[in-house]
């Protein structure tokens, strides 16, 4: 009964901390709950960089109540001074008497300390309780404290016949209105946007969260800012009239001798961002292109972009999830694939593990990660 009673807890707490998942970015989606047995005494969720963490909040509610009781907190609580005090030390002025932390801070410099700090201060700690669920709600966060780079997302609007486009580039719209709005929850829990010149050249794309498309968000927190938008541009061909460089911060990847060019220039005096990185014959350095996100503090990256980068972060193995919206239509043997991959052989190919599949209106979404 004991145990159930904890799950239960903890089960709450990352339900909460999901009601952040438009809005904690750069930080990661946090839940706490104060509770003395089956009672719940105070109970909150991050939600926003800068605001009160989840372990404040909750303990806020909890008052005077929380000497004695237990917390259940999805993240270890924070043992430094940031924009915020330490949570670690908040629990212990508060007096409780056991904390249950379901994962480890990730990050190297700090991993272990808030525990420590508990632990100094004769609080008993548990950690690892629904550890899965809460390693969930920040994949972004874990992997780049982990290895520097950000998460993985790679979507997909494609045929029946795994057409993206007509052979002239029409592509507007394959998939239906309620493929498109799920599309935009998918943008607002990313902190990047990825595509490359050719679909901003062909397409004209804004890249945004549209507030009125994204629909019914349920308990969720508003979200707090667009996500940044990122152009793979090796001459800096962007147009300085392109839609996707109005409504938020926008930083280009180009090669480092064009950031002296004219081209380069014209969008630098428009406030955009240029950075040079290598490119190679198939286009950019995608690795290095990645650590430079990281070291941006890029949790999240949504890659939306045409068959040749999508084919590169396909077969340089860098997809973390696959998202494939899937329309009911067939476009022809003339149409544009997802992706460009040279595969010869059936020893080839590339293989996927469905994770998630669902109706999305007439559309079928899945969600995949590689095999």
């Amino acid at each position: 009964m004991t145990e159930l009673r904890e799950r239960s807890m903890m089960a709450r707490a990352v339900q909460l901390a999901w009601r952040g998942r438009y809005s904690t970015h750069p930080n990661p989606r946090v839940g706490c709950v104060i509770a003395r047995g089956d009672k719940i005494l105070g109970e909150g969720w991050h939600e926003r960089a800068g605001e009160s963490h989840a372990e404040t909040r909750a303990l806020s509610q909890a008052g005077p109540a929380a000497r004695g009781a237990t917390a259940y907190v999805t993240l270890e609580p924070c043992s430094h001074f940031g924009r915020t005090p330490p949570c670690a030390r908040a629990l212990i002025e508060a007096g409780v008497s056991r904390v249950f932390a379901a994962t480890k801070d990730p990050n190297p410099s700090v991993s272990g300390r808030g525990l420590d700090m508990l632990r100094e201060a004769g609080i008993r700690v548990n950690v690892g309780l629904l550890a899965e669920e809460a390693s969930r709600l920040n994949p972004g966060f874990m992997k780049r404290m982990n290895t520097g780079r950000p998460w993985v997302r790679l979507k997909m609007a494609a045929s029946l016949d795994g057409r993206t486009a007509m052979a002239s580039g029409e592509s507007q719209w394959i998939t239906g209105d309620e493929s498109r709005r799920d599309v935009q929850k998918l943008r607002a829990i990313s902190d990047a946007i990825l595509t490359g010149v050719g679909t901003v050249l062909a397409d004209d794309p804004s890249l945004t969260v549209r507030r009125e498309e994204l629909g019914d968000i349920g308990d969720a927190t508003e979200p707090s800012r667009q996500p940044l938008r990122v152009i793979a541009d090796r001459d800096a061909r962007t147009p300085p009239s392109a839609t996707i460089l109005r409504g938020g911060k926008v930083q280009v990847f180009c090669a480092s001798s064009t950031l002296a060019t004219a081209p380069a220039q014209d969008l630098a005096a428009l406030g955009i961002r240029l950075k040079g990185v290598a490119w190679k014959d198939n286009g950019i350095d995608v690795f290095e292109l990645l650590d430079a996100l990281g070291e941006m503090g890029i949790n999240e990256l949504l890659v939306e972009a045409g068959p040749t980068l999508a084919g590169t972060f396909i077969s340089e193995k860098l997809v973390d999830e696959l998202w494939l919206y899937q329309a009911p239509v067939f476009l022809g043997s003339t149409g544009r694939p997802t992706a460009h991959l040279l595969l010869e052989t059936m020893a080839d190919k590339i293989e996927w593990i469905v994770q998630d599949r669902r109706q999305v209106g007439e559309d079928q979404r899945l969600i995949l990660v590689r095999r």
